[in-house]
C-alpha cells in the first residue's frame, strides 16, 4: 500500500547527474594509490615481507647488561637488546663468558662483535679464542691498538681476519647498535671509551683512565648508563706494599681513577637522565667495593640525591632516581636490566 510521501523525495533530493569522468584524472588517481600502497607497505614490513617494528620505533623499552669480570685480573662484559648482543673487551676466560650467555638464554649466535678499549692483557687475553671457535665475530679496535695487542702479547696474526677498523670519534654500527669510540688517557695503546647507542639508550664505557678528558666528559654527560673505573682509595694505595713508582703510574694522568675523582665527578655531571651507574676496575689491593660505592654515595646525596639505589629489584630500590654497583672482579653480575621507565 502506497505511502502518503512515498514520492516526496524524488522532488526534494533528486539524484544527482553523474560526474564528467577523464582518463587523464582517473590514471593520476590510481596512481596515487598505488603510490600510498608501496609507502604503507615499505612501513610496515621488512625485506622478506615480515613485520619490522625496529624499521619504524626507533625506541625499545628495555637493554641487557652483564659483566663477567672486572679488574687486572680480567675483563668483559655484555649488553645486548634480543637480536644484537656486544662484548666489551675480552680479558675473561672465554668458556665462562659462553656458558654465563647461555645460561641466561642468550646464545652466541647473537653476538656479533667485540669492542676492545685497549691492548693490556687484563682486557685482550681471550679475544682471538672467542673468535676462532665462533667465526662471525667482528674485533672492533683502532689500528693502532691492533698493532700494540700484537707487538705485546703472543696473539695469532691471524686476528686480523676478524679486525673491524675504527676510528675515534667516527661513529659505526653493529647490528641494532650504534657505537661512538672516543679518546681516554692511560698508558695503553691508543686507549679509547666507548658511547653506545641503541634508540633511545645511551651507555657510556669509560674503563683504565688516569683523568677525566674533554672527549670523555662530552661522551658521560649523554649516558642513561654509565661504566666507570673507580680503581683506588688514596689512603689504601698510600698506606699499601706497592713500590712508589707503581703508585706515581696509578695516581698519574694515564694512571687510573681514585674513588675520590670518580664520586666528585659523578655528583657534578649528574642529571635524572642518568639511571645506572657501575663502578669497574677496583683494584683487590687498594680498594674495596665498600669505600667505593660509599664514597659515590655520599657525593650524589651532598649534590641533592635524594636517594641512590643499590641496583637490586626490589621496589625500595627500583624508586630511587639512579641505581649505584660495584661490579664484581671475579664472578658475574648475572643478567641486569637497563631501563628507562
Amino acid at each position: 500500500m502506497s505511502g502518503l510521501f512515498d514520492n516526496l523525495g524524488d522532488s526534494l533530493f533528486p539524484e544527482m547527474a553523474p560526474l564528467p569522468t577523464s582518463p587523464v584524472v582517473e590514471q593520476a588517481a590510481k596512481k596515487h594509490l598505488e603510490e600510498m600502497e608501496r609507502r604503507r607497505t615499505d612501513m610496515f614490513a621488512g625485506d622478506d615481507g615480515a613485520f619490522a617494528p625496529l624499521d619504524i620505533i626507533p625506541g625499545i623499552n628495555k637493554l641487557s647488561f652483564i659483566s663477567f669480570g672486572s679488574g687486572s685480573s680480567g675483563n668483559c662484559a655484555y649488553i645486548g637488546d634480543s637480536e644484537t648482543g656486544l662484548l666489551i673487551d675480552a680479558g675473561v676466560d672465554y668458556s665462562s663468558v659462553v656458558n654465563e650467555l647461555k645460561r641466561v638464554g642468550i646464545g652466541m649466535e647473537r653476538v656479533k662483535g667485540i669492542l676492545l678499549t685497549h691492548d693490556h692483557s687484563d682486557h685482550v687475553r681471550y679475544v682471538y679464542a672467542l673468535v676462532r671457535k665462533y667465526r662471525h665475530i667482528g674485533v672492533y679496535c683502532t689500528p693502532r691498538a691492533l698493532n700494540g695487542m700484537l707487538r705485546r702479547h703472543s696473539i695469532s696474526n691471524r686476528i686480523k681476519d676478524y679486525h673491524r677498523p675504527i676510528y675515534k670519534e667516527h661513529p659505526f654500527k653493529i647490528g641494532s647498535f650504534e657505537v661512538v669510540a672516543f679518546d681516554v688517557l692511560h698508558d695503553g695503546t691508543d686507549n679509547v671509551g666507548f658511547f653506545i647507542s641503541r634508540g633511545n639508550h645511551h651507555m657510556t664505557v669509560a674503563t683504565d683512565l688516569g683523568c677525566i678528558s674533554e672527549r670523555a666528559d662530552y661522551y658521560m654527560r649523554q649516558a642513561n648508563y654509565m661504566m666507570i673505573e673507580a680503581n683506588y682509595d688514596e689512603e689504601m694505595l698510600a698506606n699499601g706494599p706497592y713500590a712508589e713508582y707503581l703508585k706515581a703510574r696509578i695516581r698519574s694522568d694515564n694512571g687510573h681513577l681514585d674513588n675520590a675523582v670518580t664520586a666528585e665527578y659523578l655528583a657534578r655531571i649528574y642529571t635524572p637522565q642518568l639511571r645506572q651507574i657501575f663502578l669497574c676496575h677496583l683494584s683487590k689491593d687498594n680498594n674495596s667495593p665498600d669505600k667505593a660505592l660509599h664514597a659515590v654515595e655520599s657525593s650524589l646525596q651532598a649534590a641533592g640525591v635524594k636517594q641512590v639505589g643499590d641496583g637490586s629489584e626490589t621496589p625500595y630500590a627500583r624508586m630511587a632516581p639512579v641505581q649505584l654497583r660495584a661490579l664484581p672482579r671475579f664472578d658475574s653480575t648475572g643478567l641486569i636490566t637497563l631501563r628507562l621507565d
